[in-house]
């Protein structure tokens, strides 16, 4: 009997990346759909070690991509996904179409590609895209269904491609030269390079001081403002931005640049303000200017990162994980792109809430349409804006959002709305005051003032920025000026001298690194996020406050690319890179063809294998030295920096070279050459010999070691002439036994207590520290206790069970009667009282239990009592919140245990690529 032939269930199956993503979307959707998700990519490239045994000798071997063969990947599922992957099966064989609805840029192009790759569909398929999860957003993009686009694809796996190819080739010449662990990446190194080179300059700087007067002046009616001095005898006085960073005025870039400009010292100002203190002030000329400010663009991906950076203290990885929240539940629209575009039901939504807030007069006439600088924008054309064709005010979603998520959608929702309002009016005044005083120097001040008449857009929104100290006092808001005239007679009082230095250019912040990634066009949207938090992560920048502070790892690390692979952080041929990607995404160049030239080189050009296979020889030493002072050199060693002073040339033979480590929160541009000889000087006698040991005879030293000082017994091999006097030793026949030296004995050590140093300990106290373990006795079954001093402190042993003691003193007084009066206790865990944890934050939605932030033996750590995650470099406690948490949990326990042992090999999802399909977007 033939079997039944399958019945059609008009379903269609709808894959987009995440769970959150898919709830969404499925409440539009409505009767016949079925929407999964991939959970992000199923497959990727493997580790080369992970490849079967028959490629690992091929052109595939060396980075999983083959070199013969177009520069093809070779795919794997992830282990992870392989369940996932069979779920999707499942659920395709009841569907009788595909969408597939991944988002709508590079990364989702490609994930969807692998997902058509690996299920095979049987099925019609479609590419549905949009980048708003709203009713009308999902109604559009069915209306406007395509094919894959191919070219984005290539465009990402040519990316993905080339950064293996980038850290697979130049992360070991940094493992061999400087230390294990370290990376190196296309946009990472050059994030790193521009931390370090600020640092360079913050190091190269010298402080210039100069001094000037400020003064409060009064009109005949008693309206009172303040002024500054501006010139001398017609002589500009000098300000800050009139000094090179060598501390001088700026004579080297021409006569024009201090010609004319005097710096005053402190006696100079201080007798100018004593003569100016009767002297009649008058107006000597009055300037007004129409002041008009347009509202800022809408939200691209970076100008979001650099707001919530300044306005909330977000990081960046923080702000787009809260984003891709509220984009996933329907809030907001895609956050990864380029494009300040708005659509123009976007327009009419933000005119017509700005009109009912604000009033008919501040919203334009026309609309407001933006454009971007960058012409290859990125795929997802609009801007980050509240979803929907009719916006969601702030305090309608207020209940809905956690506390975080309600900041940013304030924040895109104002950006928005008063992107589409009118220009904010007024007026700037400056003002110029003059005196003579009683030594007959002419003193003229100046004063400016901003009046805003009409607010337009700043009542909804006013972007943040960047700015120094001394530009921010120069941009004074709405400081009002009286109304005055040329030759008004004014009154002046509190005329006083003040004194300044000039500041080193500032350290990047998250925000600020962001803008000049953006500017100089290296990266893309989706790549500053994770390349600030791969360059914390990898220990190469810190953050002070909201600074960014490269490590001394960092120095010789940017050293050594810049000195051995100069062109590969090169800022202009990075952003050439990203250039030439997007000439791929378009079409217009081809994928094998790009790596090809890239890899190989040609005629004219080198490729990134003949730098590699000629590097020559590299000097690690100078590779991880920076001379700090004369004589004091900084050194990078494997356990962290430290200070090096050479031998004396008058030194006995064997004379170690003196070293004292640099400490932890020492900035590099805190490390001067003052202050290295200070640590030099400060610095204690690394070893100090005690006497002799009266049992042994064997000398008793202390030393400052790597982990602390210790003590330690000097033990002398036997040299070959005392070998040579030992009488022979014969055999039973007569023949002599071979002399041997005896084998080495190795020396007690113990380390010091916390009460103890290298100049202050005893021989009487370290022959008791070597002395230990201590044997107190044994219990009542016969088992013996001893106690003794370990990496976490003063502890008692008895077999596999350790107690820990209250002090090191107990050590030596400690009875046995006291020690079995600890074991008859119940075990606690930890030898400390309970410490209060350093956060709290609720219960976790997943676990139920409660989420806290203690402090453990490798730094803070967030914890439910269930699943365990240390806290990143690339965040502090404080900047920790409750959705940052529950998102870092989620993430761990997403991941499993962490398996140990061999790994298993990866079966791979095929054994060659095999061609894309032909189809273009159309």
């Amino acid at each position: 009997m033939p079997a039944k032939a399958k019945v059609k269930t008009g379903k269609k199956l709808v894959i987009v990346e995440s769970p959150a993503k898919s709830k969404s979307i499925a409440k539009y959707l409505g009767e016949g759909f079925v929407v999964d998700a991939s959970v992000g990519h199923i497959r990727d490239l493997p580790q080369p070690s992970e490849l079967p045994t028959e490629l690992k000798k091929t052109s595939v071997g060396k980075f999983a991509i083959d070199l013969d063969n177009d520069f093809e990947p070779y795919y794997v599922v992830n282990p992870d996904k392989k369940k996932k992957v069979s779920e999707l099966k499942a659920a395709l064989k009841d569907a009788d179409e595909l969408y597939l609805a991944t988002d709508a840029d590079r990364e989702g192009e490609a994930i969807a590609w692998h997902l058509l790759e690996v299920l095979k569909p049987k099925v019609p398929v479609h590419r549905m895209a949009f980048t708003e999860i709203t009713k009308e957003g999902i109604a559009r993009a069915l209306d406007n269904i395509r094919e894959l686009d191919t070219d984005l694809v290539d465009a990402q796996e040519t990316r993905r491609v080339l950064d293996r190819l980038y850290g697979y080739e130049i992360s070991p010449v940094l493992w061999r030269k400087i230390a294990r662990g370290l990376s190196a990446g296309r946009v990472q190194s050059v994030a790193t390079r521009l931390v370090v080179e600020r640092e360079r300059e913050r190091m190269a700087f010298r402080a210039a001081g100069y001094w000037d007067l400020t003064g409060e002046f009064a009109t005949g009616a008693g309206e009172a403002f303040k002024a500054k001095l501006s010139s001398v005898d017609g002589a500009r006085v000098a300000t800050g931005r009139d000094f090179d960073d060598r501390g001088q005025l700026k004579e080297s870039r021409g006569a024009k640049a201090s010609a004319g400009v005097v710096r005053l010292d402190e006696e100079a100002a201080t007798s100018l303000a004593t003569g100016l203190a009767e002297a009649e002030f008058a107006v000597s000329g009055v300037e007004t200017k129409p002041y008009t400010r347009r509202p800022a663009a809408p939200f691209t991906t970076s100008t979001l990162q650099q707001e919530a950076s300044r306005k909330l203290r977000w990081s960046s990885r923080n702000t787009m994980q809260i984003a891709q929240r509220l984009y996933e539940n329907g809030y907001i629209t895609y956050m990864r792109t380029d494009s300040v575009a708005l659509s123009n039901e976007a327009i009419g939504a933000a005119r017509r809430q700005a009109k009912e807030l604000y009033g008919d007069e501040f919203v334009p006439e026309k609309p407001r349409y933006y454009k971007g600088k960058s012409e290859n924008a990125q795929e997802a054309h609009e801007a980050v804006r509240p979803a929907g064709d009719s916006f969601r005010r702030p305090r309608d979603v207020r209940s809905q959002l956690s506390g975080d998520e309600f900041k940013l959608y304030e924040l895109i929702w104002k950006r928005t709305v008063a992107s589409q309002m009118a220009d904010a009016k007024g007026s700037t005044a400056s003002v110029r005051l003059i005196g003579t005083a009683t030594d007959g120097r002419a003193a003229e001040f100046a004063a400016s003032g901003t009046v805003i008449t009409f607010r337009g857009f700043m009542a909804a929104y006013e972007e943040g920025k960047d700015v120094s100290e001394e530009e921010k006092e120069a941009a004074d808001g709405e400081r009002r000026l009286p109304q005055l005239a040329e030759g008004d007679a004014l009154g002046a009082s509190g005329i006083e001298a003040s004194g300044h230095e000039t500041t080193p250019p500032a350290r990047y912040t998250e925000a600020s690194i962001v803008a000049e990634l953006e500017a100089r066009e290296i990266g893309r949207p989706s790549t500053f996020a994770p390349t600030i938090t791969t360059i914390m992560d990898r220990g190469y920048v810190t953050k002070r406050g909201s600074a960014l502070v490269p490590s001394w790892i960092a120095f010789s690390v940017v050293r050594l690319l810049e000195e051995h692979f100069g062109q590969y952080v090169d800022y202009g041929f990075t952003a050439r890179l990203e250039d030439d990607l997007d000439e791929i995404a378009k079409g217009h160049k081809g994928r094998g063809a790009w790596l090809q030239h890239f890899y190989f080189g040609d005629a004219e050009v080198r490729g990134l294998r003949d730098v590699v296979d000629n590097l020559g020889d590299i000097d690690a030493r100078a590779i991880n030295s920076v001379e700090i002072a004369e004589g004091i050199v900084l050194r990078v060693g494997k356990f962290g920096p430290y200070l090096e002073k050479p031998v004396p040339a008058d030194s006995p033979e064997g004379t170690a070279p003196q070293r004292v480590n640099v400490p932890e929160d020492l900035a590099p541009d805190e490390l001067t050459a003052e202050k290295a000889v200070e640590l030099m000087e400060q610095q204690g006698p690394e070893e100090r010999e005690l006497g002799i040991d009266p049992e042994s005879g064997r000398p008793i030293v202390a030393k400052d070691g790597r982990y602390g000082p210790y003590v330690t017994e000097v033990v002398t091999e036997m040299t070959d002439e005392e070998l040579e006097a030992m009488p022979t030793e014969y055999y039973k026949n007569g023949k002599p036994k071979p002399k041997k030296k005896p084998a080495k004995v190795k020396p007690r050590t113990g380390s010091l207590f916390k009460t103890m140093s290298v100049e202050t300990v005893t021989l009487e106290e370290a022959l008791k520290i070597l002395s230990l373990p201590r044997v107190l006795g044994a219990d009542e079954e016969g088992k013996e206790i001893t106690v003794q001093n370990g990496r976490f402190g003063p502890y008692l042993k008895k077999g596999t069970d350790s107690r820990s003691i209250e002090s090191e003193e107990q050590i030596f007084t400690i009875t046995l009667e006291e020690a079995n009066a600890i074991y008859a206790q119940p075990k606690q865990r930890g030898r400390r009282a309970a410490t209060p944890p350093l956060a709290e934050f609720g219960e976790d939605p997943t676990s139920g239990k409660a989420i806290v932030v203690k402090d453990g033996r490798f730094g803070p750590y967030i914890t439910d009592g269930e699943t365990n995650i240390t806290v990143p470099r690339s965040s502090s406690v404080e900047e920790l919140t409750r959705e940052s948490a529950i998102e870092l949990l989620a993430e761990k326990r997403a991941k499993g245990p962490v398996k140990r042992g061999a790994k298993k090999a990866t079966t791979p999802a095929r054994k060659a690529p095999a061609k894309k399909p032909a189809a273009k977007k159309k």
